[in-house]
């Protein structure tokens, strides 16, 4: 199976932490776990995947405690659906504006300023497409990635997607990829 190219998969964001409930910035620079909402949105989004996605043969998580954890519990609700940490599926660094409210530093991260200490928005798209295509190249029949707002943005741009959306917490978005293997198209 390894090597075929896969056309669809899933995205999750990871359920509720204490940053999100705050509305501050929160980076893969910060490592911080689920609230108990968040553990419940988990369950619930695990139970309707398990119910409106039958296939799932993989999850790859991020490497930080809300993504890993989510996908924990999706994994469990699978029956032992098998996990993977992806370094390439670690949320940006926001160095310095870790902990910030977000409409503060919304105005700089749209002009693509690079925050104090951060990662770059260019090394951040280039590393979530490196991921994306690495994971579509494994030939799983329908992968879930689990992941943080901002690698939902990226994934959402690379997909051509009209808009990036607004993920809330424990979202899932159904991607069709077929077309992603032309590299040319590739938005970074």
């Amino acid at each position: 199976m390894s090597g075929e190219r896969n056309g669809r998969f899933l995205f999750m964001r990871h359920g509720e932490t204490e940053y999100n409930r705050r509305g501050v910035r929160c980076g893969g620079d910060v490592d911080i776990p689920l609230t108990d909402r968040g553990e419940e949105q988990a369950r619930t989004a695990a139970a309707r995947i398990q119910a409106e996605h039958a296939g799932i043969d993989m999850i790859l998580a991020g490497p930080l405690l809300r993504t890993r954890r989510t996908a924990e519990i999706v994994a469990d609700a699978l029956g032992g659906c098998p996990v993977i940490t992806h370094d390439g599926l670690l949320e940006r660094r926001l160095g310095d504006w870790n902990g910030l409210d977000i409409e503060s530093t919304q105005a700089d991260l749209a002009a693509g300023v690079t925050p104090p200490g951060g990662e770059a928005e260019g090394e951040f798209r280039a590393r979530v497409a490196a991921a994306l295509t690495d994971i579509l190249g494994r030939g799983h029949r329908l992968p879930l990635l689990v992941g943080s707002k901002g690698v939902g943005r990226v994934v959402a741009l690379l997909m051509q997607a009209d808009a990036a959306p607004s993920m809330g917490n424990a979202e899932i978005i159904d991607y069709h990829a077929a077309w992603f293997w032309d590299a040319r198209q590739l938005r970074l």
